[in-house]
């Protein structure tokens, strides 16, 4: 099974070396230098890191016959996949590959249906689950553990805590209000 893994951003440097968005929990795993990365688009790939290192926060590699920037460059936004096992599972039992996470319903503490997940979208500060909902509409729920205090894989559902007004716009709370002058 294929897995993203990470994106590629903007080249760093003038040695080959690029910033990756890192899309797995397990960096350390698949991001190691040899692994060799199938790519999205396919005519770049694959890729096999030469090296990486952290820099300032960020995760940086260079890839096996990237040598400067203009080359380095020509790799943005390419996802980097890797191939998994399908029975493997991340070691942290609160972590989950998205493929185990798609398709699952999604249901209320009190059992009400919201839908069932259709993606996962990673974005830079947390992940969100797109839920698609039985009238064909979607509702992005934020994947931390306050709203989505449970995943059961054997039962294939996510159960959610929703806040008011996430599922529902009628029930949304207002935090504060200006008074007009």
């Amino acid at each position: 099974m294929q897995l993203v893994v990470a994106r590629i951003g903007r080249a760093h440097g003038i040695k080959g070396e690029v910033t990756v968005e890192v899309r797995t929990d397990e960096p350390e795993l698949q991001l190691a230098p040899g692994a060799v990365l199938a790519t999205e688009p396919s005519s770049v790939g694959p890729l096999t890191i030469a090296t990486g290192r952290v820099h300032s926060g960020r995760l940086l590699l260079r890839f096996e016959g990237v040598a400067d920037r203009t080359a380095a460059e020509a790799l943005r936004n390419t996802l980097l996949i890797a191939e998994v096992d399908p029975e493997e599972v991340p070691e942290d039992p609160e972590e989950f590959y998205d493929h185990q996470l798609i398709d699952l319903d999604v249901v209320t503490r009190d059992g009400t249906e919201i839908g069932r997940i259709s993606e996962i979208s990673h974005l830079p500060y947390q992940d969100l689950l797109v839920v698609q909902r039985p009238d064909g509409s979607e509702v992005l729920i934020p994947f931390v553990s306050e709203i989505v205090p449970e995943i059961d894989l054997e039962e294939q559902r996510a159960v959610v805590d929703p806040p008011p007004g996430l599922l529902d716009d009628s029930q949304a709370e207002i935090a504060s209000s200006r008074e007009d002058s």
